[in-house]
C-alpha cells in the first residue's frame, strides 16, 4: 500500500482557493512565513499538529493535503469581466474554484450524459486595436454573428425567456458563486475533459445583481466563447486589448438579447420616455440602461439624447437600482438536476458521491461543493448513522 505523505502542491492549491498568501496564512496559524514556504515547496514536511492547524485555518479536510489530484481535466484561459480592478490573487482564487467545478464535471461524466457543446461556427475577424473595435465593420460583423446564433438555435427574434436553460441545453455549463467582492464580475473558462472534448464553464456572481443584469452577464460570456481566442492568456493582453474584447462581448450581448429588427421596432415608438423603457423592461427582461445603450447603438437616438437619458437615470438614483430590480438568482443548475436524478434513482447518495469525488482527489467541505455547483443547501448532507451495504455496479460507468 502506498504510504500517504503531505503534498506541498495541495497547500498551494488550498491557499489559492481561499485567496490567501503566505503572510496571511502564517498569521492565521501562528507560524513563520519561512515555514509555510518550506511546506508549500515540499522542502520540509510539517508535523501532524501543523497540518491540522493548516487544515483548520484553510477550512479544508485534513485528507486533502495528503491526496494527489487524479483528475485529467485541463483548463485553459479564464476571462474575467473586471480584470482591471481585481487583484491577481482575487482572480486566481475564482479561477481555481472554477477548475474544481471542471473536475467535478469530469467525475459526473462517469454517470450522466451532459448536453454536448452545440455552437455555430463563427469566423470573427474583429480587432484588438482600441481605435477600431467599435468601427462600423466590427459592429456589422457582431450584429451578423448574433443573428446567426439565433438562427442556429431556432430562437426567432423575440425575447429569450430562460437564457440559462438555453445555454445549458447547448452544452455551456453554468454555475454561480456567492460572497465574491464587487471587483469581480462574471467569468468563464474553457476546459478539456478526459475524453479530449472542449467545454465552457460560466460562473455568475450572485448576491445583489437583478436578473436582468445576470442575463446580460450570461450573454456577455457567450460573446467571449464565440468571438475570442482561448489559447491567449489574459495577463498577456494590454489594457487596450482587454477593454476592446470586453466591449465586443458587450456589443454581442446587446445584439443577441435585443435584436435590431424586433427590439428596434419596439423602442422606436417612445425612445426618450423613461416610463416606456420601464414597460419594455418587463417584455425584454433587460435593464433600462442596457436598452438605452442598445437604442443608441442602433442610432435610434443620438449621443446627446443617450446622455440625456443617462442623466435622468442618475437624477432618479437608478444607476445601481432601477424600478422593479430585486436580487436575481439562478434556476436549478444542470449539476443539481444531474445529482438529484442520481440520488432519486438510487445510483448514488450523498456519502458515495463525496467518496467518488475523493477518489479523484476532490476533497472539499460539502458546503464548498454545494456553493461551487450551486446546489441547494443540504444536498450533500450525509447521515453518519446510515450504513451502506451495497455498492454501485461497475458497468454503470460504461
Amino acid at each position: 500500500m502506498k504510504q500517504k505523505k503531505f503534498l506541498g502542491t495541495r497547500l498551494k492549491m488550498a491557499m489559492q482557493f481561499r485567496g490567501l498568501g503566505v503572510t496571511d496564512l502564517a498569521k492565521k496559524v501562528n507560524l513563520s512565513k519561512q515555514s509555510i514556504s518550506l511546506y508549500a515547496n515540499d522542502d520540509n514536511v510539517p508535523p501532524y499538529e501543523n497540518i491540522l492547524k493548516l487544515a483548520h485555518a484553510l477550512d479544508f479536510p485534513y485528507e486533502f493535503f495528503m491526496t494527489e489530484d487524479r483528475c485529467q481535466t485541463v483548463t485553459d484561459n479564464t476571462y474575467f469581466r473586471s480584470q482591471a480592478s481585481a487583484t491577481k490573487k482575487e482572480r486566481q482564487a475564482q479561477s481555481v474554484k472554477l477548475e474544481y467545478v471542471a473536475k467535478m464535471y469530469e467525475v459526473l461524466l462517469n454517470y450522466v450524459d451532459f448536453p454536448a457543446l452545440d455552437l455555430p461556427n463563427v469566423d470573427f475577424i474583429g480587432t484588438d486595436n482600441q481605435e477600431e473595435y467599435d468601427s462600423g465593420e466590427v459592429t456589422k460583423e457582431i450584429e451578423e454573428i448574433s443573428l446567426a446564433v439565433r438562427r442556429y438555435w431556432n430562437l426567432g427574434l423575440e425575447p429569450i425567456e430562460n437564457l440559462q436553460l438555453l445555454l445549458e441545453k447547448h452544452g455551456i455549463i453554468l454555475t454561480g458563486f456567492s460572497a465574491i467582492n464587487d471587483k469581480i464580475d462574471a467569468f468563464s473558462q474553457r476546459i478539456r475533459v478526459n475524453k479530449g472534448i472542449y467545454m465552457y464553464i460560466v460562473a455568475l456572481v450572485l448576491g445583489h445583481k437583478p436578473m436582468q443584469r445576470l442575463r446580460f452577464d450570461m450573454a456577455h460570456e457567450l460573446g467571449h466563447v464565440l468571438l475570442h481566442p482561448w489559447g491567449d492568456i489574459n495577463e498577456s493582453l494590454s489594457k487596450e486589448e482587454f477593454n476592446g474584447r470586453e466591449k465586443q462581448a458587450n456589443m454581442f450581448a446587446s445584439a443577441f438579447l435585443l435584436p435590431k429588427e424586433t427590439f428596434g421596432k419596439d423602442v422606436s415608438a417612445y425612445p426618450l420616455d423613461l416610463e416606456y423603457y420601464a414597460a419594455l423592461k418587463k417584455k425584454w427582461n433587460m435593464s433600462m440602461q442596457a436598452m438605452m445603450y442598445r437604442t443608441r447603438q442602433l442610432e435610434i437616438i443620438s449621443t446627446n439624447q443617450f446622455l440625456y437619458l443617462m442623466r435622468q437615470i442618475s437624477k432618479r438614483g437608478w444607476r445601481t437600482l432601477e424600478p422593479g430590480d430585486v436580487p436575481g438568482s439562478m434556476h436549478e443548475t444542470i449539476f443539481q438536476s444531474a445529482i438529484g436524478m442520481l440520488f432519486e434513482k438510487g445510483y448514488l447518495d450523498a456519502r458515495t458521491l463525496m467518496r467518488e469525488f475523493a477518489n479523484y482527489g476532490i476533497i472539499l467541505q460539502s458546503k464548498d461543493i454545494e456553493n461551487l455547483l450551486q446546489l441547494r443547501e443540504g444536498t450533500l448532507k450525509t447521515n453518519s448513522d446510515i450504513i451502506s451495504i451495497v455498492n454501485i455496479k461497475q458497468n454503470i460507468r460504461g
